[in-house]
């Protein structure tokens, strides 16, 4: 079967009204940036948008548009004339598709209310016409072997047979900004997917204390921006932050079992001053509730009092396996595991507090100059852009 279309159906912006084409020309325009170098002519309207493919392989334009948030689901169509002769002939190319013994069904959306038949009267036809020029066929209403649906809308009529599932949610570029803190592991890659799901375009933030840590544990993170950036096909910038005299001083001069409540607070307020330099209007991070001492309730309150920009935590009250899972599936798992660790983990105390007391944190923390460390820290970041042909098979051996 040739065809010579995608149909994109929309996501949750159908639930817009007054701001839809906002949303829908986001996603046009993000269509046409992943379909670069592809013959295609992207339309969209308000209720669907169509890829006019010419003789590209229609399933090479849809893996293409299968990290896009916004969409759906998409079908490779068949647009047809207006007419039930057209109709006729292009049902019986389908037709062709079923085997003998196999069970069909005509499945009819009738966007176009005037036209001449309604639909149950296009089944009749479609329907009848396969039977009648056909000696192995067989419908079956409730579970058919194949389904040829089609959509009798203003402009033409569409006959496809598979919908494939699409990423969901809002396009990006629609939800604004934000700071992803990613430190190597595997939630906060996760966290910074899921959160681009909801239209939120996100650059990335990580620290490192050479040489407490190794340059291959901050090559792990740039491939996991990579991976990340050819996942959704946003390249997301990398800012690297110098937190060596930073981490070292607070190991100095706050207890042992603050330090790491000390240590995410300082974190929190170069986050902050960054994303607010980039325009970004939020934080994100890959805290999960409990999971480790300083993500309990009583340590996210006091981590959080330095801050008043927002921080999102889309994976809060998600089962670990779970998050494991996401990771496998957005491709970022294998690179996560690899056996380099982050300053956190180099300088984790023997002993946090799971309940750190605020004013015992801040008295700590107000003997020492850390506004100058920190103004020094941000003057010296440095920023990594994406190299993120990736692919999923990639032989990560070479951090090793």
């Amino acid at each position: 079967m040739k065809f010579d279309h995608i149909l994109i159906r929309y996501g949750e912006l159908t639930l817009k009204t007054k701001n839809r084409m906002m949303f829908v020309y986001a996603l046009r325009d993000r269509m046409r940036k992943a379909l670069k170098g592809f013959d295609v002519d992207v339309k969209a309207n308000r209720d669907r948008a169509y890829i006019e493919i010419n003789e590209e392989d229609p399933h090479q334009v849809i893996d293409k548009l299968m990290n896009i948030s916004g969409i759906l689901s998409m079908s490779p169509v068949v647009k047809i004339e207006k007419s039930d002769e057209a109709m006729k002939e292009t049902v019986m190319k389908f037709a062709e598709n079923i085997k003998a013994g196999e069970t069909f069904k005509i499945e009819v959306k009738r966007a176009d209310k005037n036209y001449h038949l309604d639909t149950f009267g296009v089944q009749q036809l479609l329907g009848g016409h396969v039977m009648s020029h056909t000696e192995h066929m067989t419908v079956d209403v409730k579970n058919p072997d194949y389904k040829i649906m089609v959509e009798v809308r203003q402009d033409a009529i569409y006959m496809y047979y598979e919908s494939i599932k699409g990423l969901g949610g809002l396009p990006l570029g629609t939800g604004g900004k934000a700071l992803l803190m990613l430190s190597g592991g595997i939630d906060s890659p996760v966290a910074g997917i899921d959160v681009m799901k909801r239209g939120v375009e996100i650059e990335a933030i990580h620290f490192h204390s050479p040489p407490y840590t190794s340059p291959q544990a901050t090559d792990k993170v740039k491939k996991l921006v990579d991976i990340m950036s050819d996942r959704t096909g946003f390249d997301i910038k990398l800012h690297i932050v110098p937190f060596t005299e930073l981490q070292t001083t607070i190991y100095d001069k706050v207890p042992d079992n603050l330090s790491m409540t000390s240590t995410r607070r300082i974190m929190l307020r170069i986050a902050e001053q960054l994303a607010k330099n980039v325009g970004g209007e939020a934080i994100v991070n890959g805290e999960n509730l409990g999971q480790v001492a300083s993500q309990t309730l009583t340590s996210m309150y006091t981590i959080n009092e330095v801050t008043s920009m927002p921080v999102l935590r889309p994976l809060l009250t998600l089962e670990k396996n779970d998050i494991v899972k996401m990771a496998k599936k957005m491709r970022t798992y294998e690179t996560s595991i690899l056996p380099f660790e982050d300053c956190c983990t180099i300088f984790k105390p023997k002993a946090p507090k799971t309940k750190p007391n605020l004013e015992s944190v801040k008295k700590f923390e107000n003997g020492v100059d850390f506004d100058s460390m920190i103004e020094k820290a941000i003057e010296n970041i440095e920023i990594y852009t994406p190299n993120h042909k990736v692919e999923a098979e990639e032989d990560f051996s070479d951090l090793l």
